[in-house]
């Protein structure tokens, strides 16, 4: 069983109070799916109700932390680093894979973070060298990386953010494809990174999304004992947080893939 520190366990009911509406707004918007009119007023009003209510509830925890989205807005001063909902599309279009997202950041690194999907239930945390979990009814279960080995059988999550050209987009694809038979596109960056942790996926790529997408998640992956790389870096022997948090551009692995999905990559 883990042992969640006060601040830990301040962070996570902050999470949940803050995506309480969710579940009572999820449910309205499937019932809009077949209804245009005031559908995506809904949706933008549903987010802002979320975003405000971790101001609120993350504000009660440590008032003078920023809470930024992106990591142009990253200072050398402690944060909040969170992503409403992330997996916004899946939200709008009645799909329950969506998570709201909160990482800690203090001196320089990820200390905290929460992955929480109200929709299913399913709650992640990690705090920096206690080990990622997931949470349970009395036992909460310790999150570990897959030991696959080979490629070919892996399974891969991917999410793109093609804000340039779509051939490079394309490009990832079709070098994932040939790689592997199993590649999913799931929609939600913190979700991914939470399976890669949990075992379930054994690797996920993303590219050119938000750090509040994927903030919690490099620590989840990390404390479950896998590994974090920038897809652009020359060098995969070594990690380089600070140049995936800038650039969006990242592979979460386990220890066995690592080298040769860099390699694949970057081939």
């Amino acid at each position: 069983m883990s042992y969640l520190s006060p601040s830990l366990s301040l962070l996570i009911n902050a999470v949940k109070k803050a995506a309480a509406s969710l579940n009572r707004d999820f449910s309205e918007i499937e019932q809009l799916q077949s209804s245009v009119k005031g559908y995506k007023e809904f949706v933008v009003a549903s987010y802002t109700r979320v975003s405000k209510a971790l101001q609120v509830e993350l504000g009660k925890i440590h008032p003078d932390y920023a809470i930024v989205t992106e990591a142009e807005k990253l200072g050398s001063r402690p944060c909040f680093i969170v992503a409403p909902i992330d997996g916004l599309s899946n939200y709008a279009h009645g799909i329950p894979h969506f998570a709201v997202s909160v990482a800690v950041y203090e001196g320089g690194a990820i200390t905290a973070a929460v992955v929480y999907n109200p929709a299913a239930d399913n709650l992640y945390f990690a705090e920096k060298g206690k080990g990622a979990y997931k949470e349970g009814f009395r036992n909460h279960e310790r999150l570990r990386v897959s030991a696959r080995k080979d490629v070919k059988e892996a399974l891969v999550s991917t999410l793109v953010n093609y804000q340039e050209a779509v051939s490079e987009y394309d490009t990832l694809q079709k070098k994932l494809v040939a790689a592997t038979d199993n590649l999913r596109i799931s929609g939600s960056c913190a979700l991914d990174m939470a399976y890669v942790a949990s075992g379930k996926y054994d690797a996920a790529v993303s590219r050119g999304n938000k750090l509040g997408e994927f903030a919690a998640g490099l620590l989840l992956v990390k404390e479950a004992g896998g590994h974090i790389y920038d897809i652009d870096q020359k060098d995969k022997r070594t990690e380089n947080l600070e140049l995936v948090i800038n650039s969006g551009n990242l592979f979460a692995v386990n220890n066995e893939l690592g080298r040769k999905l860099g390699e694949l990559l970057s081939d």
